[in-house]
Order: C-alpha cells, then structure tokens, then sequence
C-alpha cells in the first residue's frame, strides 16, 4: 500500500535549491556582513571600507590597475566600458557565442557603434583564427597604408552564460597581436570572474567587465570595470557624453576612498567579506574546486547518455553545464516538475536555446554535497518528467569526487 500524499502546504522544509548560473546562493558569511546599519558615505570609516575593497579587488581581476565599482547590473557595467572609450559612429567586432553576447551587441547599436557580428552556432566560443582574420583585412591592420584602421574595439564573452561555453581570451589577445592591430580588447567576465582563472593584466584585456551575482557571491547591484591605460588614454581623449558612468569622476572620488553618488553601502559591507572568503581559500583553491565540481557534473551528464552542449572540450565551462533535452520533450516542463517536486531551480534554455536546454549552475558557494544533491535532483526530476536517460549519474559524479580525494 503506497503512503498518502501530504496535503498542499506553502511552507517547504529544507533550503531551496538555488542551482541557476547566477544569481548565485549568498554564503551566510556574506548575509551576515550586509545585516548592519549603513554608515555615512563621506566619512572615514566608508574610507577604509572602500580603500579594502579596492585592494582586494585587484588580484581576481589579475591587475594592479583601478577596478571601477558601479552601483548597477552587469548591463551597466557593458555601458560604462562603451561610453568611456568608444564614440557613435565607432566600428567594433563582436562575435555570436550565445544570448548575452547579442544582448552586449544591442546595447553597443543603441549606444550607436556599428557592430561587425559574427555568426555562430552557440555551440562554440570566440575563433581566435577569425579574430586574426577579421583585423587583418581591417584598414591599417599588418601595417597597410590604405588608411587608419575602422575596428576600434574586440568585444568578447569569457563564459557564455546561456550555453556554458568558455572562449580562450589568452589566444584572442594573441591573435590581435600577430594582426598588428591597435583594437582595444573588452571582455565580459560576468559569470567567470571569481570562478574561473583571469587575468585582465597578463592577458591583455583593456577593460573587464564583472558584476556583484555570479562568482563574488553577493545579491545583484553592482557591475565593475577593471582599466587598462590604453584603455583611460581613450577615455581621455574622447568616447560619448557620460556622467554615471564616468570613470574619470569615479576614479577622482575613489583615490581618498569616497564615490562621486550615493554607493550601495552594505553591498559593498558584503563585497568585503566575499572577497575576505575568496582570498581565504587561495583563488588558485578557487579555481581548482570549481574545475573539479564542473567534470563532476560533466560526468553524470554523460552518464545519464544526455549530451553537453558546448561541442568543443577545451571550451567546457566550469560555473555550469548546459544540457540538451532529448528530441521531443521540453526543458521547461522539466524545470517545472523538478522545481516543483524538489524545490530547485535550474537555468532556463535562452534565445534560440529556449525549451532545448537546461543549465546547471555550478559555481560560487558550493562543495561537493551541495552539487551531489543538486545532481540527484537533476536525475530525480528527469524520472518524474519522462525524459529518456540511464540511470546512475549521480552516482558517477560520486565516484568522480571520491577518487579525487
């Protein structure tokens, strides 16, 4: 004789399964540091807070140059690393490697830049060969004398966040480099910093984008730039009418520890100790244990004979796996059942990926039992939906994270 089933209530025991690549859970530590008063913004202790958060900054950008904090989304922070540099009018080269990188594209149209996009599959990342290829056809590209060169800036997404697909930012700056090319180079590392190995000074970038929701742990409302010089040098010399954004009044105010507007005090309170926790664990430690819970997560994927989407291997994500439903069934009805069932959220398929796929966020404050809970409820609700897998990947993540001990 099966159990009766509870009666409908709205109260769920347990925590909630936040498994989407970000917004992320808010570890304890950091809820704790944003549960204080708010303190006066133009006096000294706000001073040492910012000057720490500043310094501790530096080292996930992987630079000793300013990192800008910003009261916003990440969307802001694609809009100041526009408006600072670029002009109306001003060609760019963008690549198709998923939803966020044609939301950045919108935002450069509406902002007036012409933008040379190149189409992909979302499947894969940035080619670093079409890269070359593109600058050096450019005006002015491998020293041609026909002209100065049209492209003005490379905009490139680190971590896809609608496809969990990594383009390899190390080689686009070298292809940039052999095409002898004088194009800034902006990348969005909006759902990779904190997580993923950068570094906006070794490799090259002129301007990185991040935000507060991803791999810093924090609720959303705060986007950052780290700058280049060659990237304050084309601040300086021009870019679009700007004054939220402005970083050259950002960068006056935050030599003395201080904001030109009202900051988001007790978020930064939060950014404090989730960079604290970051350093505290060693970024290399970061990194590490993020690798690891991602080929977990890859193992039972293949083992559920489900398929990843990212094609290429050496593009894997390690903040989250994005996974194909089988021919027939729909990712949402899926997410539907599992949230309700087991009260967990998974990514939702984007843009053209809308009911094919289903992203599991793996990144930010977790260990190998939450992504083991995590992964059961992926395999649990892929039995209660219908969808056609085998059975046991749960158990090969285990087997994966155990062997790695």
């Amino acid at each position: 004789m099966q159990p009766a089933k509870p009666a409908p209530t709205r109260f769920r025991s347990g925590r909630h399964f936040l498994q989407i690549p970000g917004p992320t859970n808010v570890p304890d530590r950091v809820l704790r540091a944003m549960d204080r008063p708010t303190i006066d913004h133009r006096g000294p202790d706000f001073a040492r807070l910012a000057g720490e958060i500043f310094e501790g900054l530096r080292p996930v950008f992987g630079t000793e140059g300013p990192v800008i904090v910003f009261p916003s989304s990440g969307t802001g922070a694609w809009e100041a690393a526009i408006v600072n540099t670029l002009a109306p009018g001003d060609r760019v080269l963008m690549f198709e490697t998923g939803q966020f990188a044609t939301l950045w594209k919108r935002v450069a149209e509406r902002l007036g830049l012409v933008v040379d996009f190149v189409p992909g599959d979302w499947r894969h990342g940035v080619d670093p060969g079409a890269v070359e290829a593109r600058l050096a056809a450019d005006r002015g590209g491998q020293g041609k004398a026909q002209g100065k060169a049209e492209i003005k800036a490379v905009m490139v997404v680190h971590n896809e966040t609608s496809t969990g697909v990594t383009s390899r930012i190390p080689q686009i700056r070298q292809a940039i480099d052999r095409a002898h090319h004088g194009a800034l180079l902006m990348v969005d590392t909006i759902s990779s910093l904190g997580s993923i190995e950068y570094h906006h000074a070794a490799w090259g970038a002129d301007v990185t984008i991040g935000c507060s929701q991803k791999g810093f742990m924090l609720p959303p409302g705060l986007g950052m730039n780290a700058v280049s010089d060659k990237a304050l040098a084309a601040a300086r010399q021009g870019g679009m009418p700007r004054s939220y954004w402005d970083w050259e009044d950002m960068l006056k105010n935050n030599a003395s520890g201080f904001f030109p507007y009202t900051p988001a005090t007790n978020l930064l309170y939060g950014l404090r100790e989730a960079l604290t926790m970051l350093h505290e664990e060693g970024l290399a430690n970061v990194f590490a244990r993020h690798a690891r819970l991602a080929e977990a997560t890859r193992c039972a994927v293949r083992a559920w004979g489900l398929e990843i989407l990212c094609a290429e291997p050496a593009e894997y994500s390690n903040v989250l796996t994005a996974v194909m439903m089988p021919a027939g069934h729909d990712a949402e009805v899926f997410r539907a059942a599992t949230l309700s069932r087991f009260d967990m959220s998974l990514g939702v398929g984007l843009g053209r990926l809308a009911g094919k796929v289903f992203r599991i966020g793996h990144l930010g404050d977790l260990n190998d039992l939450t992504l083991v809970g995590a992964l059961a409820g992926v395999e649990m609700g892929l039995t209660i939906a219908g969808v056609p897998h085998r059975p046991g990947g749960t158990q090969e993540a285990m087997k994966f994270l155990c062997d790695g001990v």
